[in-house]
């Protein structure tokens, strides 16, 4: 079945921005490079001038057999460690602009000396430059649910991918197959090579983890497709646009912040509003005279709520409960993400509780105490 016509595919349109198309599976095997590859046959029957930046075939046949007799930009070698290795080329292909280029891989981190860090990036970069983009992704490498996903599967997802880059796109494609049928494909040799096989099986491609991966992905594809509907209608005026929530994380320099940061993301992300990351600097405590390494963490995690589309608000305070209670209230924010660490009763008596005074005086929200771990505290 053909796409529909839009921006995205439709050669005499005049877009005035270029679009974003992402295909999302919930874990490798999926099909995502393979229905993408058969979306461009289509669009280049319909006129539209498009070319293949880069596509990992992950040596499946089927899928290198459809990039017979598209266009692919050469990649670029550059050289690390006297190693020469092959990255996407995107002077080249600002240099060709294409209407519409494919860019697989889309988490995947560059090779020290390219120009930008990530491939997103890259993505962003041609996109700015008028180009349209197709790229694909598993949800494991949603930066937001990076926890979940490393404590189902039992494994560290190194390279994410911003919240923020999935709000840029104008349409999601979910590229789904039942567990059953992704597992046959592992046992079959069309995902791993043989001797990862029944690893595989044992851990990422359980079924209780392909399960939740799965409904990770569809979730996240309506929650996008719901966002989308409901900004048409109010641009349209087709409804009146609800008061809209407003969410604000609680941020320190203590190891363990980031799991606050990703939850307020994806709090943020259900209700399709924006999101404030608050630090509350106190008379005494200038972190970058005390404490180096706190600072260092600090600014990590602020870096990470601004990737995660959060505003970094610092407040100055002698009081940490008084400045956040303020803010709530000046800013009608209705969720509040707290980090909770383990504390004696004589320390809370003899210092106070910032939580315990903050739920006494705040009623009109929701607020989320997530306890830190052993690990984090350490």
């Amino acid at each position: 079945m053909c796409p529909q016509l839009d921006p995205v595919t439709d050669p005499q349109s005049s877009p005035e921005r270029a679009r974003l198309r992402i295909y999302l599976g919930a874990a490798p095997g999926v099909g995502k490079t393979y229905r993408m590859l058969e979306d461009a046959h289509l669009l280049r029957q319909q006129g539209v001038d498009i070319v293949i930046g880069l596509v990992e075939p992950h040596g499946r046949k089927e899928t290198a057999a459809l990039t017979g007799d598209l266009e692919i930009i050469p990649q670029k070698d550059i050289v690390y460690r006297s190693v020469t290795l092959k990255e996407m080329d995107i002077d080249a292909i600002l240099a060709r602009h294409p209407h519409t280029c494919i860019v697989d891989e889309l988490a995947h981190t560059n090779v020290p000396g390219s120009r930008n860090r990530k491939r997103y990036e890259d993505v962003l970069e041609l996109l700015d430059a008028g180009i349209n983009v197709m790229t694909a992704f598993n949800i494991q490498h949603l930066e937001t649910l990076n926890d979940a996903v490393s404590r189902s599967a039992s494994t560290q997802i190194r390279e994410t991918v911003p919240d923020s880059f999935l709000k840029r796109a104008d349409e999601v494609v979910t590229v789904d197959v039942t567990i059953d049928e992704l597992r046959a494909r592992l046992r079959e040799g069309k995902i791993y090579a043989p001797e990862k096989i029944e690893q595989a099986l044992a851990n990422f491609f359980r079924k209780g983890n392909l399960n939740m991966l799965r409904e990770l992905a569809l979730r996240t594809t309506a929650e996008q497709v719901s966002t989308a509907a409901s900004e048409y209608r109010r641009t349209q005026g087709l409804e009146q646009a609800p008061i809209p929530e407003k969410v604000m994380v609680c941020i320190s320099p203590r190891p363990g912040t980031e799991r606050l940061i990703r939850i307020g993301a994806r709090i943020a992300g259900r209700l399709a509003t924006n999101w404030y990351a608050v630090y509350v600097e106190t008379p005494g405590k200038d972190l970058r005279n005390n404490d180096p390494g706190a600072l260092q963490r600090m600014e990590e995690y602020e870096r990470m709520a601004r990737d995660l589309g959060a505003k970094v608000v610092v407040l100055h305070d002698k009081n940490v409960a008084d400045a956040l209670i303020d803010f709530t209230k000046r800013e009608n924010i209705s969720h509040v993400v707290f980090g909770q660490s383990a504390r004696s009763r004589f320390d809370i008596l003899l210092r106070g509780s910032v939580i315990n005074r903050f739920l006494a005086e705040v009623r009109d929200t929701t607020v989320q105490v997530v306890p830190m771990s052993k690990k984090e505290k350490r």
